[in-house]
């Protein structure tokens, strides 16, 4: 899964494919839409998915493996409605990531999560197919040595 292009603007609703940067601000396209759009840096701030961490008792966690159990949970696991309760957002991100800091991550970071993960599950970005084939092509050589 690549959040490399992806990006969360503040004061707009939903996520974002970076197309292109300029010198005040980017090109956008919103997912899943695709009609591309200019968003100024004096108005807006742009936060790329792959930079966001989730708080846990240890070190951070990527958002991406956040997403990443979210969907290997999601047929035992339903997502909650980003309306739900916070009682309910906790107890399903305590599923989740069990790890998770309750006092750092609020109600509004997991609704933002539910959202996110929703609009990139749709659209079939959230896999772990690409971490997998990354991974034993480096790992395979130094094992097999």
């Amino acid at each position: 899964m690549d959040l490399k292009d992806i990006v969360a603007i503040t004061g707009m609703g939903g996520l974002f494919r970076l197309e292109t940067q300029r010198n005040n601000g980017i090109i956008v396209s919103p997912l899943p839409d695709g009609t591309k759009k200019f968003v100024s840096a004096r108005q807006h701030l742009f936060t790329p998915l792959e930079n966001i961490t989730i708080f846990t008792e240890d070190e951070g966690m990527e958002l991406k493996e956040v997403f990443l159990r979210m969907k290997a949970k999601a047929e035992a696991l339903s997502l909650p409605d980003a309306k739900a309760s916070n009682d309910d957002l906790h107890t399903y991100f305590a599923e989740v990531v069990p790890e998770y800091d309750a006092e750092r991550v609020y109600a509004s970071d997991i609704k933002k999560m539910v959202r996110w993960f929703e609009i990139l599950d749709n659209l079939g970005m959230v896999t772990a197919e690409e971490e997998s084939a990354k991974e034993p092509a480096s790992e395979s050589g130094q094992e097999e040595e």
